[in-house]
Order: structure tokens, then C-alpha cells, then sequence
């Protein structure tokens, strides 16, 4: 599997995601890291700009949406089958990470760590959950959110383990979360956990073997 993770939106390779992904360059946007908000018209426009600016890549991006998925893993993995690559955005990751595991997302992007042409792509929460353990972000994101977005849920603090480190995005950067990000950088450094701090428009790219 290959890795396209930027701090914010697309970062400042987006031509070199456009040449990691397969020639059919189909590409499923998972917008579930929104799902607690309640604006939907702002979501609206905003999933709209996701879709925009991976076309102008010349992607051929599609919104999925996991809770269409929930408790139907199955179907979710066939769907997916039908893509070169992902792109999850960012929102919260307390969020996201329950509709990963709900839908199984989380099953079917750990079976594909195997398949070196398939590419995981997005930014900020969809990056972050890629780390070992979701602790520390909870300085940055509302934990209580996930009631909102699926009340009754449990809060699940491990990520999906794909990198060895924690992605933390927004770093010093002009982005409303960037001072508690410097907050979490402490948390990070007072209990030894190693991260990788990144500033908006600075990309990871990788490959999982």
C-alpha cells in the first residue's frame, strides 16, 4: 500500500498523488470525520470542494459515505474494490474512527496493506488515524462529538497502527487548531511517544511493504 498523507486539503504534491495512483485513477472520498457537525449546507459545499480539487488532478473521485455501510462490511468491501486509492479528510477523529470500524473500513485498509498498488490518501484526521494510538487528540478534538454523531458509541483509542508514529498535522501553521496542537506535541514529548509533526502543505508519502 502506498501513503499520501498531507497536513491540510491536498499539500503541495498533489501532481506526485496523481502519478501514485493506478491509471484508472478512480478515487472513493470518505467525508465521516464531519459527521458530528450539524451544518449540513457547509458540509455540503465542502465535500463539493474535496471532489473539485482531486479532479483537478485528473482523479475520478466518488463520496462514499460509511454510514451507508454500517454492520454491512461486506458490501463495503466490494465497493471498494471498485477504487485505485482512498481519500479521507480531516473533521474529528474520534468520529471518524468509530465509522471506520462500524463499516469496516478498518478491516478491508488492513487487508490491503499487502496490495502495493492500492494508495491511502487524505489529511489531518484521516491521517492521524492511521497512528498506533488516538491518545493526545483529544486536546484537539471534541471527544464528546462522537455522541453527536452516533450517540450511544464508545470511544476507541486505537488507530489503525499503518505508520510508526503519530501524525500530528497543523503544526505551527495559520489553522485554528494549530495552538492546541502544540499542546498535544507536549502531551507526546512528556510521555515518550514518538510523532512527526507536520505544518499545513507538508506531505508524507510512503509505501507500507
Amino acid at each position: 500500500m502506498k501513503l499520501y498523507l498531507s497536513s491540510f486539503k491536498v499539500g503541495n504534491k498533489g501532481n506526485k498523488l496523481a502519478k501514485m495512483i493506478a491509471s484508472e485513477k478512480k478515487i472513493a472520498v470518505i467525508p465521516n470525520a464531519l459527521d458530528c457537525y450539524p451544518d449540513l449546507e457547509r458540509r455540503k459545499k465542502s465535500e463539493e470542494e474535496e471532489i473539485t480539487s482531486l479532479r483537478a488532478l485528473g482523479l475520478k473521485p466518488e463520496l462514499l459515505d460509511l454510514r451507508d455501510y454500517f454492520n454491512k462490511g461486506q458490501e463495503l468491501r466490494k465497493k471498494l474494490n471498485d477504487f485505485n486509492a482512498v481519500w479521507v479528510r480531516g473533521g474529528n477523529v474520534f468520529v471518524l474512527r468509530v465509522a471506520m470500524k462500524k463499516s469496516g473500513f478498518d478491516k478491508f485498509i488492513k487487508e490491503k496493506v499487502k496490495d502495493k498498488d492500492f494508495v491511502y490518501a487524505g489529511y489531518s484526521a484521516g491521517t492521524c488515524s492511521l497512528s498506533k494510538s488516538l491518545k493526545g487528540f483529544e486536546i484537539v478534538d471534541d471527544v464528546n462529538a462522537l455522541q453527536d454523531a452516533y450517540p450511544g458509541e464508545s470511544v476507541i483509542w486505537d488507530g489503525l497502527s499503518l505508520i510508526d508514529f503519530v501524525f500530528v498535522p497543523h503544526y505551527k501553521s495559520d489553522h485554528p487548531e494549530s495552538p492546541a496542537i502544540e499542546k498535544e506535541v507536549e502531551f507526546l514529548k512528556k510521555n515518550d511517544i514518538n510523532y512527526k509533526t507536520f505544518r499545513d502543505g507538508e506531505v508524507y508519502v510512503s509505501e507500507i511493504k
